[in-house]
């Protein structure tokens, strides 16, 4: 079914995007305008290629765009082209300590090859090398600074400690190597676990090239936590026109961090929303049972065919208004609920049929609806 835009969109309030070159990753366009992309990487173990592949395919159809790959031993190596010819999405090789990997990620068919020159031994001999087989391949190279791995001469510079400016210069530095041999298919990330220190350092970069930047809070932590410092750290640096692909770390299933980036780009106007679920926290004044009604729409409305803002509400004071805000929506109380489509009460419900009186109006409401064309 073509998308359906019911709800009137916001009015644009991000800066310009921040003009970068573009790369592309496989089949997937990354800076110089292209839509931000939604990143994970798999937990499983590499060389279990079957493994593998089923979490890819989980990614892939919870809306992942680019998948990375842990390559710590020859075996995962030896995984590397059946994985990448038998994935849907473009497969990023995850190198650290031997670059020996690198040409064999590049050989493998990968769509592109993420090191951390701090973490790669001997990696300054490498450079031509590496920049020679990757230009011929045409496979891009993500720089990938992390705090907890910067290259011990530059750490040394700042103290020791991993500061904003340390990963940045540590980020330019790489990339300067690269330069030197010609090769600028570069995308960076300067990683940090504090969410402050990140978004300085993203700013840093910003301000001094050109490359497309891979957004993250390096090791998050647990999903509340994750989600929180990820969503201010990319909420504040996309709403400034930075940041051209994304990845949430989460200690969780690598789905909900492709379900919490997908939320942010909503969020922000960035990617068209799909389900938008208004709904009340509760108070003293409610008379249903919000939290289980509203689990129970989420569910109902899971794989609702088109862009829809729903609103549960539990209370006469906020739940009509917020109703007819949203393109349906129910003001439950007295166990029953007054169903608004649009803006306007349709009908009066017990309780019991709250959640298929709001399935049946949706799929009147996207029946009626002339359709157009996205994007």
């Amino acid at each position: 079914m073509t998308a359906v835009f019911l709800s009137e969109p916001a009015a644009p309030t991000l800066r310009p995007r921040r003009e970068s070159r573009r790369i592309d990753v496989g089949s997937v366009p990354v800076g110089g305008g292209a839509p931000i992309s939604v990143q994970s990487m798999t937990t499983t173990v590499t060389a279990d290629v079957e493994a593998t592949l089923r979490q890819i395919a989980e990614l892939t159809a919870a809306g992942c765009d680019i998948v990375r790959v842990a390559v710590p031993t020859q075996d995962d190596c030896a995984a590397l082209p059946t994985i990448a010819r038998r994935s849907a999405i473009p497969v990023i090789a995850d190198i650290h300590f031997n670059p020996r990997y690198v040409f064999a990620a590049i050989d493998a068919g990968c769509a592109g090859v993420r090191v951390n020159p701090g973490n790669i031994r001997t990696f300054d001999d490498k450079v031509r090398e590496i920049a020679a087989a990757a230009g011929a391949a045409r496979v891009p190279i993500r720089i990938g600074v992390n705090a907890g791995s910067l290259d011990r001469r530059i750490l040394d510079r700042h103290g020791g400690r991993a500061t904003a400016s340390a990963l940045v210069e540590s980020a330019l530095w790489e990339a300067g190597l690269f330069e030197e041999h010609g090769f600028t298919a570069l995308k960076i990330s300067v990683k940090h676990n504090d969410p402050l220190t990140m978004i300085r350092a993203y700013r840093l970069l910003a301000q001094r090239c050109d490359y497309p930047l891979h957004l993250g809070v390096t090791e998050a932590g647990p999903p509340l936590q994750g989600t929180a410092k990820s969503a201010t750290a990319f909420g504040i640096l996309l709403s400034e026109g930075i940041g051209d692909t994304i990845r949430v770390s989460l200690s969780a299933p690598p789905v909900e961090e492709v379900a919490v980036g997908h939320h942010i780009l909503a969020g922000l106007g960035l990617r068209p929303r799909t389900l938008d679920i208004v709904s009340c926290p509760t108070c003293g004044r409610c008379q249903v049972d919000v939290f289980e009604l509203t689990k129970k729409v989420e569910a109902a409305f899971r794989d609702f065919p088109a862009p829809l803002r729903v609103a549960v509400m539990g209370c006469i004071v906020n739940g009509p208004g917020e109703s007819r805000e949203a393109d349906i929506g129910v003001s439950a109380g007295n166990h029953k609920g007054q169903i608004f489509v649009r803006g306007e009460v349709v009908r009066t419900v017990p309780e019991s049929m709250i959640v298929e009186a709001l399935l049946e109006e949706a799929l009147t409401l996207i029946e009626d609806a002339p359709e157009t064309q996205s994007g």
